[in-house]
């Protein structure tokens, strides 16, 4: 059976198929990895899943690495909600307040400007405006005549 088969059947990269048949299993992601991927190679191949762990554990002990693949450590990951308050909640709120009435402020105020400059009509449109509607006038004057 080749690797390319064992790898479609067990989905275990040809790389790391490489590694168990080399016996180089530093090659391998480590941790509890490296024993689902034995199982699931001798399975794939019928070998007895236990002797390949077997083998797997004395070869770790023959090279001096643990065989204990659980993190006997704790790991204390840094979470930003651990450490205290340094702001009192009633300025957060404060703060926040305050940032949007600057906020709302800033809205009113564009929403001035903008209707003050569609009001204000430049001169040479009045005066356009102005032709306009004499023109039209003039034209309801003929319409109204014939």
């Amino acid at each position: 059976m080749g690797l390319r088969e064992i790898c479609d059947q067990t989905r275990i990269s040809v790389h790391y198929l490489e590694a168990i048949e080399a016996n180089d299993y530093k090659r391998l992601p480590g941790g509890v990895f490296n024993r689902s991927f034995i199982k699931a190679y001798a399975k794939c191949i019928g070998y007895d899943e236990r002797e390949a762990i077997e083998g797997y554990t004395r070869y770790l002990r023959e090279h001096g690495e643990s065989t204990d693949d659980v993190n006997t450590h704790p790991v204390h990951s840094k979470v930003y909600t651990d450490t205290p308050a340094t702001r009192s909640p009633l300025l957060t709120v404060v703060l926040a307040i305050l940032i949007l009435a600057l906020l709302t402020a800033a809205a009113l105020a564009a929403l001035h400007w903008f209707q003050r400059r569609a009001e204000a009509t430049p001169p040479s449109e009045k005066i356009y405006l102005s032709m306009y509607n004499d023109l039209t006038s003039a034209t309801n004057d003929l319409t109204q005549c014939s």
